[in-house]
């Protein structure tokens, strides 16, 4: 079930969207009948005389070879087309149909440089091209329209989801950096009030205490600033070409040096694997994730991280064996939601946040991320583009304690 601000946030949402769509209709109305600017018209007239003139030109070649009037109506058709879908309103493509009509008959029909619809069949036949020549011009000059409107509607919903996002990370925010400081004050606030009867196993419990949860709230601010520099893409990712290993066994070692007491086993091939990326932050993807498995997993067992190449994609997953994520949750896991701490889990540690780091980071790579549950807990797999096609074998694989 959704979170009632989620709900009130969709429902305004939906209020906007039917708004904007009455308001693109009525511009749209007030569009057709409001009169055009003297700039407007002025584009319209030259656009109409120079497509018209290069139709009567390209028309030439083929009536004098062929002394088929039907091709030269197609060209004029075509024009008229033409006109209509870079012109302003159903004017100029109705008068072009008109002209179209007189020019054809006028010079292309016999007796030439005459007007005359007198003949047999050629009133048929030219009342025929303007009907055409006039439905075509009318319905792409509506689809115009249509396309302009659908493209505001898009945008807008672009724009929703946007907003929706943003709602979410800040909840994240919130929920993910209130429950430390929480923490940080009241450990602070029992070592302060109560120093002179604490031992100094107590003390030095408190302290450490105090100082994971500043670590925590360190990576976290590193976090806030990676997505914030990344979406207002003001410095754009930089990748280089690096050695697969190199950096899973730069993130191991880094999440290890947090985490002493976690166990990981890697499993990855023995295939000399380049893949274009920012080290830095595909690092920092693996860190949250392995983070998240051990803080949520609440097992035993080791952590599993996978690597393996699929095609033209070198394919991660990080596996724990707790108890899973909740299926609701695996929709919107990755939009900023704070995540809801199991019982045996650390209510301190959510990945509200971590986790739409690492989509953002994975999207602006190229790549793909999604999380799934698997019959002994839940896994996160990703995907980021080779450096070449060329194929790689998935044999010969070792696994490792790092």
């Amino acid at each position: 079930m959704k979170q009632p601000y989620l709900a009130a946030m969709h429902k305004q949402m939906n209020k906007k969207l039917k708004a904007h769509i009455s308001r693109q209709k009525k511009k749209h109305a007030k569009w057709k009948t409001a009169p055009m600017s003297s700039d407007t018209l002025i584009q319209n007239g030259i656009l109409t005389v120079a497509v018209l003139s290069t139709a009567t030109v390209l028309a030439l070649p083929f009536f004098f070879l062929g002394n088929n009037t039907a091709s030269v109506a197609i060209i004029y058709i075509l024009a008229v087309v033409f006109i209509a879908r870079y012109t302003e309103g159903y004017i100029p493509g109705i008068i072009s149909s008109f002209i179209g009509v007189i020019c054809v008959n006028y010079v292309f029909t016999y007796p030439y440089m005459k007007i005359d619809f007198t003949l047999d069949g050629y009133p048929v036949t030219f009342f025929g091209m303007i009907m055409i020549s006039s439905i075509i011009s009318t319905m792409t000059s509506h689809l115009k329209v249509q396309n302009r409107i659908i493209n505001e509607r898009e945008k807008l919903l672009m724009e929703a989801e946007k907003e929706t996002m943003r709602a979410n990370l800040l909840r994240a925010i919130s929920h993910d950096l209130r429950t430390p400081l929480t923490g940080i004050i009241g450990t602070s606030s029992t070592y302060i009030e109560n120093q002179e009867t604490l031992s100094e196993k107590e003390k030095m419990a408190l302290v450490q205490n105090i100082y994971d949860d500043s670590n925590w709230l360190l990576n976290m601010v590193e976090n806030l600033l990676t997505i914030t520099r990344i979406r207002a893409n003001a410095d754009p990712i930089h990748k280089t070409s690096e050695l697969l290993e190199e950096v899973v066994s730069e993130a191991v070692q880094r999440f290890r040096k947090r985490l002493p007491n976690a166990q990981v086993k890697v499993r990855i091939p023995d295939d000399f694997i380049m893949l274009p990326m920012d080290a830095t932050l595909i690092e920092q993807v693996l860190i949250n994730l392995l983070e998240n498995a051990y803080y949520h997993g609440s097992s035993d067992q080791p952590i599993q991280l996978n690597i393996s190449v699929e095609e033209d994609f070198a394919c991660f997953e990080i596996m724990d064996f707790g108890p899973g994520i909740p299926p609701d949750k695996l929709p919107v896991i990755f939009d900023g939601s704070p995540s809801t701490p199991n019982q045996s889990g650390d209510s301190r540690k959510g990945m509200g946040i971590g986790l739409t780091i690492c989509k953002t980071i994975i999207t602006a790579h190229g790549g793909e991320i999604q999380a799934r549950n698997h019959k002994s807990g839940a896994a996160f797999l990703f995907r980021l583009p080779l450096e070449t096609t060329a194929d790689y074998e998935n044999d010969g694989l070792s696994e490792n304690d790092l």
